[in-house]
């Protein structure tokens, strides 16, 4: 009976979105064909299996909900349970502390492929694609700063590390037939005021200049910038100034993290800039609250303002849709479902949206029919449309979900502890 009321709710949605002009099967199949990268650290609160340590290094999880997944298959486990839940197309984001070492410590400047190459296999067995990032916090070398340290050897440690991470992306994406996407973030700041501010940002820039100097045709780099972390709160060396500057200079890809901005920021209005200067964007969707807290990404204003910003900039192809939060303070796969979702949503709302009409006013200089139209389309019915993709995939509808989640906790998170 339900089925049949979601099916006709879409039929009227269909018809009334139709006389918009804007066909809903059409927004529907780019949903379906539009990847979205899944962060492997929600799962475990961004512990990895390197040293079983908490995160450190200007980030961390708040939280103690039971239930984090301990090891590699338990981890896998919940990310297959995450993906029976949604429908579309997914990738894994990894971090590179989420090898198989096989029990032994390995260091971060002696990584190689084949500490991968079981994340490989597994992903082709999902039918997932996988995504990489290097790791310089949470280690004995970490400090204050990585790749703009000072000290050479403490500096070489860290652009070993990313060259062999830089490599091993490689591996990933000539495996998978599609280039694997390498984020680099580094938590390099200071507490305190600096003087230093433009001797670090040299270093760094030399750093990365030696990085990207090796061809690897099979991977893509993109350079995140951030506000600040905890700790290093006065001075941030690969600030968005900074990446902004270098990603353009250098046709580098800028990753964009919406957590990494003030709240009070609108971050989709850096997409349609960023889009004239560097080839493409990488998107890391989070929330901030207060300060860069990494909470679940939520169907907020924020949210559809940078899917909306994509959209009407025409540039889903040149853009890669991850997440990136870690809240261990409820459900950890409740706060994946309903983090895709509501990036899902963001981006099905920006496929529906009167595009053509709006642009001809604008062009007309109809401002209060524009205006009006864009208040207009918020109460249009995209949760119709939505509740229907998810019908279609045989995945639950709206809070459907809630009861699998629940149930999965019981048979399997609650027995983790």
């Amino acid at each position: 009976m339900k089925s049949e009321i979601i099916e006709k709710n879409y039929q009227v949605a269909r018809e009334r979105y139709a006389a918009l002009g804007i066909d809903t099967d059409k927004a529907i199949a780019t949903l379906e064909q539009t990847p979205i990268s899944l962060h492997c650290w929600q799962a475990d609160d961004v512990v990895g299996f390197e040293r079983n340590v908490a995160a450190s290094g200007g980030i961390q999880t708040t939280g103690n909900y039971p239930g984090k997944a301990r090891n590699i298959d338990e981890l896998r486990q919940d990310i297959a349970e995450v993906i029976s839940l949604l429908a579309g197309t997914f990738r894994l984001n990894l971090h590179e502390t989420y090898g198989e070492f096989g029990g032994t410590f390995v260091d971060r400047d002696q990584v190689e492929v084949k500490h991968f190459t079981g994340w490989m296999d597994w992903a082709k067995e999902h039918n997932l694609k996988l995504d990489f990032n290097s790791t310089s916090f949470s280690h004995p070398k970490s400090g204050n700063l990585t790749l703009s340290n000072p000290d050479k050897e403490i500096r070489d440690f860290w652009i070993e590390h990313t060259k062999r991470c830089r490599r091993i992306a490689d591996a990933m994406g000539k495996a998978q037939g599609d280039p694997c996407m390498m984020n680099i973030w580094i938590h390099d700041g200071s507490k305190d005021y600096t003087v230093e501010k433009l001797r670090y940002r040299q270093i760094l820039k030399e750093s990365l200049d030696d990085i990207l100097a090796e061809p690897l045709p099979n991977m893509k780099t993109c350079l995140e910038a951030k506000l600040f972390g905890i700790g290093l709160e006065a001075y941030t060396v690969g600030s968005h100034d900074f990446y902004a500057g270098y990603c353009a200079k250098n046709n580098v890809i800028y990753t964009l993290d919406t957590g990494h901005y003030e709240p009070t920021e609108n971050v989709s209005d850096a997409v349609s800039s960023l889009l004239l200067f560097v080839p493409e964007l990488m998107l890391h969707v989070s929330r901030p609250m207060h300060w860069d807290s990494d909470h679940v990404t939520l169907y907020d204003d924020n949210t559809r303002n940078l899917f909306a910003e994509l959209v009407r900039a025409n540039a889903l192809d040149r853009a890669h849709i991850g997440l990136d939060y870690f809240d261990a303070s409820i459900n950890r796969i409740g706060a994946y479902i309903i983090g895709v979702r509501a990036a899902q949503k963001s981006l099905l709302q920006a496929l529906l949206e009167p595009l053509d009409t709006l642009r001809r006013y604008e062009d007309e200089g109809k401002l209060f029919e524009r205006l009006a139209l864009l208040e207009e389309e918020k109460t249009l019915p995209m949760g119709a449309v939505y509740d229907y993709y998810n019908l279609k995939h045989g995945v639950p509808v709206a809070e459907d979900y809630i009861g699998q989640v629940v149930q999965y906790e019981r048979d399997v998170l609650a027995k983790r502890n």
